[in-house]
Order: structure tokens, then C-alpha cells, then sequence
């Protein structure tokens, strides 16, 4: 089990797919409006292991070089795109490492016309 924390642009629903974890949000933990900086260095000091985020300029913001924490950045905030594919999702996340940057792509399927969304 790894402690991760959900930035606040990533969809709550990811503490569904995320279950084997214990998953935090950035406004749970009181940290809502923390920028990126700030926000890494209170994840670390609360143990936490990855940061789940969609914010795709992060890399450019942030040296990883030295840090405790892993991030995995969504290509997409989309919660369906997400919940349609959560594999690379969850296989980031488990490969995650101190100082990791990984970006997750989400499958483009489309749905026929004929399936429910509310159905899946």
C-alpha cells in the first residue's frame, strides 16, 4: 500500500481506482490553493509517496533531483477518458520511485452510439 496524493486538478473518482492505496486529496489534507513548490514539500513531510496531478507543466516547474516524492501525470482530467482505462494508471503508481516523473495516456476509444456512459 502507498500513500498517494491527489492534486486538486485530478478527479476525486481516482480514490475508487486507487482503492488498494491509502489516497488522500490536496483540500482533505488542507493544502487546497498550495502551489506546486509548497505542495510537494508538505506531501513529503506527511510520508506521502506520489502525487497524482494533471498539471502538465509540472516538470518544467519542479526539479524532481533529491525529492522523496514520485509524480504521475495524467494526460487528461477527463473522468471517463480515466475511468475507461485505469491499467497504466494503476501500473504508474506502483512503479513509482523518490524523484519519478511519469506521464499516463489514456486510450482514445471512442463508444458506439448504441453504448450507455451511465451504464459503465
Amino acid at each position: 500500500m502507498r500513500r498517494i496524493l491527489l492534486d486538486e486538478n485530478a478527479p476525486v473518482g481516482l480514490k475508487s481506482v486507487l482503492s488498494g492505496h491509502d489516497v488522500r486529496t490536496a483540500p482533505e489534507m488542507g493544502w487546497a490553493g498550495l502551489l506546486n513548490g509548497r505542495l510537494l514539500d508538505a506531501a513529503e513531510a506527511s510520508g506521502f509517496e506520489v502525487m497524482v496531478t494533471a498539471d502538465q507543466n509540472i516538470r518544467t516547474q519542479q526539479n524532481l533531483a533529491g525529492r522523496k516524492i514520485a509524480l504521475v501525470v495524467l494526460a487528461t482530467n477527463h473522468w471517463l477518458t480515466i475511468r475507461a482505462d485505469t491499467t497504466t494508471l494503476l501500473a504508474a503508481c506502483a512503479a513509482a520511485t523518490a524523484g519519478s516523473y511519469t506521464v499516463v495516456n489514456f486510450s482514445n476509444r471512442r463508444r458506439r452510439p448504441d453504448e450507455n456512459p451511465a451504464a459503465s
